[in-house]
This record gives C-alpha cells, structure tokens and sequence, in this order.
C-alpha cells in the first residue's frame, strides 16, 4: 500500500490544522492506521491510532482531548484533526499503516508495527 500524506502548515499556539492520508493499493480496511510524528532530536512517537472500520482508537496522553483521528473508508483516507495546538506539537506527521487482525495497544504504539509509512508532513506551531 501507498501511502501519501497532505495537510501540514503553520498555525498559531491555540488554533488547529487538519492532515490527511490517502491510501492507495491493497484494501484499506485491512489495516490499523496511526499517526507518528517525530520532533527535531527526538524519537519517532506514537500519536493516535484508529482501526479498522473506526471504532477502536488509541491517543497518546500529550494528544488526548485535543486531537481526533478518523477514517473514511470509502475514501481510503485517514484524518488527524488538531485542535488546541501547542509549540511542542511541531513535528513531523507520519502516517503508517499496519496489516494487522488484532488490536493490541502494546503492539500500536511501536513504529515497528507499521509495515508502510508516508512521507511525512510538516506541522509548525508557534507561540
């Protein structure tokens, strides 16, 4: 599966910024889709997970109640919608896919779940 990212910018601390991926390639559906990002110095992290019709869901604790990962199916599309955004948000997105019939938060928080990735996109917040 292909995986092509879009959405990143620059934003103001406290305002919000949509990215998306699109898929493309083997049925969509057949993978859990998570959001990485990657700062400056820092590790590849987890940021949010979705499964595979949208029902299951995972936010890292920096992320959660300001942001919202969804999917679309018939659009072969996962979304990350960002609200709240913080300086220490800035990064690089990196959306990835994992073939995968069991939703183990253990194993989906680890990049080395992911059999594809995106490109990455950038988000920039400033303060």
């Amino acid at each position: 599966v292909q995986l092509q990212a879009s959405g990143g910018g620059l934003v103001q601390a406290g305002g919000s910024l949509s990215v998306s991926c699109a898929a493309s390639g083997r049925a969509f559906n057949d993978y859990v889709m998570g959001w990485f990002r990657q700062a400056p110095g820092k590790e590849r992290e987890i940021v949010a997970a979705v499964g595979w019709r949208g029902a299951s869901t995972y936010y890292a604790d920096s992320v959660k109640g300001r942001f919202t990962i969804s999917r679309d199916n018939t659009k072969n599309t996962v979304y990350l919608q960002m609200d709240s955004l913080k300086p220490e948000d800035t990064a690089i997105y990196y959306c990835a896919a994992a073939l995968t019939g069991i939703w183990n938060t253990a194993g989906l928080i680890r990049a080395g779940t992911y059999n594809y990735w995106g490109q990455g996109t950038l988000v920039t917040v400033s303060s």
